[in-house]
């Protein structure tokens, strides 16, 4: 079995356990494969709700109606605060009542809940934060007070034997000082670890409920966000100071010095969630056309910036270009497979990388002396980037197109995949070509043109947001992403292929100017280079255009 190929990767079936999951049912929870449905659905059919796997979870469990057994309560009525069914709505004892569906009560409650996640979540890493302050402060407790011992074992030196009993005596209250000090500490960490802990299983319920259908308990959640959003305070607690005095011997027992007392000062913490800077200050209020670069190609698929001067094209053959910022050819390379590339990168030693749908791989160019990188089976490379860090991600389709991930190599060494967000898939399925690129704060970027949107995940493959376009009263048409590229400025520029209009989004997924009076026509790949020159290719023209779009 191919190494690149794990079963990790993909759904399987629950009741045979090794093929691949295609529905799923919605009544008993259960991934199915398409030959293990009958048996699934044996018992009683009419209960089961099969659906496709990508719509699981989506069918609600109604409450049963304790007035009529055989009815599922559909509605709550506002007057009484209790659920009711169709046959209890149409009862004397409910006339003139009003009613709330509880489908869009449901609704309502859901995304309560999933933005109570969201504050959770942002609320955590500061009590992660205050855990960690406090388990240094304990951790550097003996190195701190091993320097007043030394500073008092250098009194004593002085002092010979006269003043060892007095000492022994303050080294034995320092040591109550610090059992103190130390259980101060320790009991302020383990307040904040029990409300840590109470967080995480307010967390792990609120997923719980999240990814459950019973209407009840989710109407009835309640948000315990303020609780945990009233930070506890800072405990700071001073350490004692040696004040050593030089004395007669005889007045060494009184006159050694003291230890100033343990003392202890409660700080107020207040929570401030940081917000994005969203301003589009560095944009461009009219973008400019630089430059049209004629390339020949019938159809242009692809563009990638070698360097300021230079970049390389694909289309619908075979030729993969070089062109200098004047559009003079400078190199013409052929794919392996003879067909055309799917996608073309350069990665930092300045060697081409071409991936091949082909072929099933990707190879790489240097020196005119080609060779083969990454080699798949069973899924298809499609678009591919190379990384800041000089690693390549390529996102992949299955042969039996139902699946697209995301995998990371450092050369030819699978290092992450990106697959699934908490069971459900992050990229859609369908034929539709992906894009890739990687964000100046290594967010991952794919233009999802089957589900209409840019996934975009952090660094480790949590999902951060879809964007999904903008709504505006003159961009009402599908949003269908095709190309997509970041700038330095960690700007997202993704094209909208229905309107031929360039949307150029905030690394925090708000669209902040669009990018539709260049006649382009039909635009599709897109690269910005070192300078922040975006490179558009025209798919039916065959040309590139360089655009201004930054001041």
């Amino acid at each position: 079995m191919d190494p690149n190929y794990s079963a990790q990767d993909v759904a399987r079936c629950d009741l045979c356990k090794t093929a691949i999951a295609q529905n799923y049912c919605d009544f008993c929870h259960v991934n199915l494969c398409k030959p293990c449905i009958g048996e699934h659905i044996s018992d009683e059919y009419d209960k089961h709700k099969i659906v496709p796997i990508l719509q699981r979870k989506s069918t609600l469990i109604y409450p049963k109606c304790e007035t009529h057994q055989s009815k599922n309560c559909e509605y709550q009525c506002h007057d009484c605060d209790i659920f009711v069914c169709s046959d209890c709505a149409m009862s004397k004892q409910h006339k003139g009542h009003e009613y709330l569906k509880l489908e869009e009560l449901f609704t309502k409650s859901k995304e309560r809940i999933r933005k109570d996640k969201e504050k959770l979540n942002r609320i955590s890493p500061t009590y992660e934060k205050i855990a960690i302050e406090l388990e240094n402060q304990i951790a550097n407790l003996d190195g701190e007070y091993e320097k007043l011992t030394t500073e008092m074992s250098k009194q004593r030196e002085e002092l010979h034997r006269e003043v060892d009993n007095a000492i022994n005596q303050m080294e034995e209250e320092l040591g109550e000082i610090k059992v103190k000090h130390h259980s101060i500490l320790k009991e302020h960490l383990d307040e904040i670890k029990q409300v840590q802990s109470l967080m995480q299983k307010t967390l792990v319920s609120l997923y719980e409920i999240e990814e459950s259908n019973e209407v009840s308990p989710t109407i009835h959640y309640n948000s315990k966000v303020e609780e945990f959003r009233k930070l506890p305070p800072k405990i700071n607690v001073s350490m004692p100071k040696f004040i050593p005095k030089q004395v007669a011997r005889e007045e060494v027992s009184s006159l050694i010095g003291k230890l100033s007392p343990l003392s202890m000062i409660l700080e107020k913490r207040v929570f401030s969630e940081k917000k994005p800077n969203i301003s589009a200050g560095k944009l461009l209020d009219e973008p400019e056309v630089l430059n049209t670069i004629m390339t020949g190609h019938e159809i242009l698929c692809n563009v990638t910036c070698l360097n300021e001067e230079t970049i390389w094209t694909s289309g619908s053959t075979a030729d993969i270009k070089c062109f200098n910022n004047q559009g003079v050819l400078q190199k013409t390379i052929q794919t392996k497979s003879w067909k055309n590339p799917s996608d073309i990168a350069v990665d930092i030693d300045g060697a081409l990388l071409y991936s091949d749908w082909k072929t099933g791989r990707v190879y790489k160019v240097k020196d005119d002396q080609t060779e083969v990188i990454i080699r798949l089976q069973g899924w298809i490379p499609y678009n591919l980037c190379v990384t800041s860090s000089g690693e390549i991600l390529v996102i992949m389709r299955s042969e039996d197109k139902t699946q697209s991930k995301v995998v990371r190599y450092s050369g030819s060494t699978v290092k992450q995949t990106f697959q699934f967000d908490n069971g459900q898939p992050l990229y859609s399925g369908n034929k539709e070509i992906k894009f890739i690129t990687e964000n100046r704060n290594w967010d991952i970027c794919v233009a999802d043109c089957g589900a209409g949107a840019v996934v975009v995940v952090d660094q480790a493959g949590k999902l951060r947001y879809r964007y999904t376009g903008n709504p505006s009263p003159t961009k009402t048409e599908q949003f269908t992403p095709r190309g997509i590229t970041t700038d330095s400025q960690s700007h997202i520029l993704t094209v909208n292929g229905t309107n031929y209009c360039i949307h150029i989004i905030h690394s925090d997924g708000q669209c902040l100017r669009y990018i539709d009076n260049c006649d382009l026509k039909s635009p599709y790949g897109l690269c910005v280079d070192r300078n922040d020159s975006l490179f558009v290719c025209e798919f039916y023209r065959g040309s590139v255009k360089k655009i201004k779009y930054l001041k």
